[in-house]
């Protein structure tokens, strides 16, 4: 079974995350094949690239036991490539968010252009609930979206958020009862296909510029606390907790 798969309906290109048995978590495997879907050249005809997960997640983030493979090795995940195609991509990318966008699938959900979600999908980043902290790419598109008060919210607690408190902020483009999410996600979809793609790519290129100075901001001590927490016994401890489904016992090293 193909863990992604690629549908195309006309101007509309498909994304599908195809491992619900596991929430969709990202293993290499998807990491690498959603990225050669991302990078496929767009046909003159394709208008409109929509994201989605199969089952009730939308996606649970990275693998946990890939994760625990690579804590302490200094590689990267390979999900900052992946989510840097998305916004590089020139078609408007829509997220169609069912149930939990958690960690990675959090920040694959907002690196999208528009997100439309169900009123039972709940947003989050539960990093600190296993002790490891998101580096300064991932952190920087949660500053852009959802600014510093959701942010800080997000981050050091770590609960998911309701689609609809993030709606109510204007954080995310649609928050509709879940039987109607296939309705709305298709008018949404509709509407893009139906503007004018130059003027689409280009307004998608505009914004992709505009965030790029947060790059350029000195972040190599940030960088290094980040490691630190990557590689700390408190890590590998709140991995296994989170695997084993029991509360983790931080020592704060």
């Amino acid at each position: 079974m193909n863990k992604i798969v690629v549908e195309q309906s006309g101007p509309v290109r498909t994304l599908w995350m195809n491992r619900p048995e596991k929430r969709n978590a990202l293993d290499a495997e998807m990491l690498a094949d959603m990225l050669t879907a991302l990078r496929a050249p767009v046909a003159a005809e394709d208008r409109v690239l929509v994201i989605r997960g199969r089952g009730p997640a939308f996606c649970s983030g990275l693998d946990m036991a890939r994760r625990r493979e690579s804590m302490g090795s200094g590689q990267a995940s390979g999900i900052e490539e992946m989510l840097r195609a998305i916004e590089l991509c020139p078609l408007p990318v829509v997220a169609v968010v069912q149930g939990d966008a958690i960690a990675g699938g959090n920040e694959l959900a907002l690196h999208c252009d528009l997100v439309v979600a169900g009123e039972r999908a709940r947003f989050g980043m539960s990093l600190a609930q296993v002790g490891i902290a998101p580096n300064w790419f991932l952190a920087k598109k949660l500053m852009e979206v959802l600014g510093p008060v959701t942010t800080r919210e997000m981050l050091l607690l770590g609960d998911p958020l309701p689609a609809s408190r993030l709606y109510a902020l204007g954080l995310i483009a649609r928050c509709v009862p879940d039987d109607a999410l296939e309705a709305e996600a298709d008018k949404i979809v509709a509407r893009l296909a139906a503007n004018a793609p130059l003027s689409l790519k280009a307004m998608k290129a505009m914004t992709v510029r505009q965030m790029e100075f947060r790059d350029t901001i000195p972040h190599e001590d940030v960088d290094a606390l980040v490691r630190a927490a990557l590689s700390s016994e408190d890590a590998k401890e709140g991995m296994l907790a989170r695997l084993e489904k029991r509360a983790a016992r931080f020592q704060g090293r």
